[in-house]
């Protein structure tokens, strides 16, 4: 449900842009590394907006990603930590140490 309502604002996002779009034919020139072309305006910025997105979701995916190893190693510390703990304790109650 929640992934449903997050989507909701980029598909109206995407509809306003191709409306946007199909009213601007105008050609532009376009010169990138290797040679220069003739393209439409909408497709350019469509182009763009998309390969940003792309690149958006990806760094912040790999981010997401790194925290979430983070998060698991963090957690099994803690686990560890808990039972070393827990062991040191009983210890000290068999030995009568108090």
């Amino acid at each position: 449900m929640k992934r449903i309502l997050a989507l909701i604002p980029l598909v109206l996002v995407f509809i306003f842009t191709l409306a946007l779009g199909s009213q601007n034919g105008q050609l532009v020139q376009f010169n990138y590394l290797i040679a220069q072309g003739e393209f439409s305006l909408s497709l350019l910025l469509g182009l763009f907006f998309g390969t940003g997105f792309l690149l958006g979701w990806l760094v912040f995916g790999l981010l997401f990603l790194r925290l979430k190893l983070q998060n698991r190693t963090l957690n099994r510390t803690v686990r560890r930590q808990s039972r070393q703990l827990e062991l040191a304790t009983a210890s000290d109650k068999g030995s009568g140490k108090e």
